[in-house]
């Protein structure tokens, strides 16, 4: 059973999308799904009163249910359209895939360990939301569902995996953190064709390490 949403939960929502907007958030959409998602619904009960400050907090397995702020800049960049194909990798706690749906992704989550997959599934489906769910290496994409339109990496890359860039559509973006163990700059990949991509950075975040045969192993 879900937990409660109140006007209260509401209230402090609607607070928090006002400080996004004043940090310089200014997607209609993602600003929309912020405002309907209620994050206290991804959070472990100990942490619920603070489910709607602008911090990251841990859900096990040395995981992150990621700052709104940091969910809200990725979604902005990805900028999804409805029905468009995304693969995101690192579903986590669930709160970034639930925000793509509301955007009207057609969405692909992978996520590496396995009690988090399952957890998020099982919150997702009773929220009411369709979506593919896998459980392995995301740093190797999915290439059985590939091509998509857009790309979405939730976790720290120490360089950018050649199988994500590969699994794009042409004209395709990927958003993907890349850089050292403790920060990395949010890069924006958009390719051109098959062998040319444009790259855009986009300041420096700290991200959980992407695991895998792309990733830190």
């Amino acid at each position: 059973m879900l937990p409660q949403d109140t006007y209260k939960h509401k209230g402090l929502r609607k607070k928090l999308v006002e400080t996004l907007i004043a940090k310089g958030i200014a997607h209609k959409e993602v600003l929309k799904a912020m405002l309907r998602i209620p994050r206290h619904y991804f959070m472990d009960s100990a942490f619920i009163e603070h489910a709607y400050e602008d911090k990251a907090f841990g859900i096990g397995e040395g995981q992150t249910i990621s700052q709104p702020f940091t969910v809200a800049f990725q979604s902005q960049l990805l900028g999804v359209k409805p029905k468009e194909k995304v693969l995101e990798i690192g579903t986590g706690s669930g709160y970034q895939s639930s925000i793509l749906l509301e955007m009207g992704a057609q969405l692909y989550s992978m996520e590496f360990h396995r009690t988090l997959h399952n957890k998020a599934k099982k919150l997702l489906n009773e929220m009411g939301y369709q979506a593919y769910f896998y459980c392995g290496d995301g740093s190797k994409g999915l290439e059985s569902a590939a091509p998509f339109h857009k790309i979405i990496v939730t976790a720290g890359a120490p360089a950018i995996p050649n199988p994500l860039v590969n699994q794009l559509h042409k004209g395709g973006k990927l958003i993907i953190p890349v850089g050292d163990a403790k920060s990395q700059k949010m890069l924006c990949i958009t390719k051109k064709d098959v062998d040319d991509v444009e790259v855009q950075e986009f300041g420096k975040f700290s991200f959980v390490k992407l695991v895998g045969e792309s990733g830190w192993g």
